[in-house]
């Protein structure tokens, strides 16, 4: 039978209609935008165009990989084409999950930063993999957004590892620094709204094999974090 699930944070919304999520419109602002990106149901998903040196758009072909895998594994309809987005664009609530990724340095303006923690706290859900090198600069970024919060390693038996595929936490997919991997969340009320994922590199193992020539064991292992990550974050605060 079907069921419709709204989020307890106003202007959010699941619908699970069947097999599938639909993600609606995430906010009567966005909606009103003209020629609004949001017209096709299903789980959006998009990329953070961000300032500081870092390269954004690293392994532009991981988002649509993974979201047409998520697709198949889970019956959860997605919109595959990527969307590439700056954290004051007007649009930016009609993406429930925002992805940010590269090597070397983030740096957000004022604006950028109020933007994205109203997105966070109104129920938006970032994903950040460190291809390398981002480290210092997201811990710097998470610091200015939330002086008050302390940014802290989540345990193998978190839910973001057992929500779709039963994991035994944290996959190492590339070496860099050959240690072991670790994911770090912010939790806002009790809803994880930040995951942050270092010295793994998820991102490689979702791009074209050819890229990193990453073995097929790994790009699963891959594969399977980004789906928990993803059905995680779009099922974690929702209400029956």
């Amino acid at each position: 039978m079907p069921m419709t699930l709204l989020t307890s944070r106003s202007g959010w919304g699941v619908a699970l209609l069947g097999l599938g999520f639909l993600t609606l419109a995430a906010s009567a602002n966005a909606q009103a935008v003209k020629g609004d990106p949001a017209e096709e149901y299903g789980v959006r998903v998009a990329r953070v165009k961000y300032g500081g040196g870092g390269d954004w758009y690293n392994n532009p072909s991981s988002i649509p990989n993974w979201l047409s895998e998520f697709e198949r594994r889970t019956g959860v309809r997605t919109v595959k084409t990527e969307k590439v987005l700056a954290l004051t664009d007007e649009n930016l609530r009609a993406y429930p999950f925002l992805y940010m990724t590269g090597h070397g340095t983030i740096k957000l303006t004022s604006d950028e930063r109020a933007s994205l923690r109203a997105y966070l706290e109104d129920g938006g859900f970032l994903f950040i993999n460190d291809s390398y090198g981002l480290d210092p600069s997201v811990r710097s970024m998470v610091r200015e957004l939330f002086p008050e919060l302390r940014f802290e390693e989540l345990s193998n038996d978190h839910p973001i590892y057992h929500s779709f595929y039963d994991m035994p936490g944290l996959p190492k997919i590339h070496e860099h620094d050959k240690k072991a991997p670790q994911g770090f969340g912010v939790t806002l009320d009790d809803r994880l709204a930040i995951y942050y994922v270092h010295e793994s590199d998820i991102g490689d193992g979702l791009a074209d094999a050819e890229v990193h020539h990453d073995t097929p064991e790994k790009r699963e292992q891959a594969m399977k974090m980004a789906v928990n990550v993803l059905m995680y974050a779009i099922t974690q605060n929702v209400l029956m």
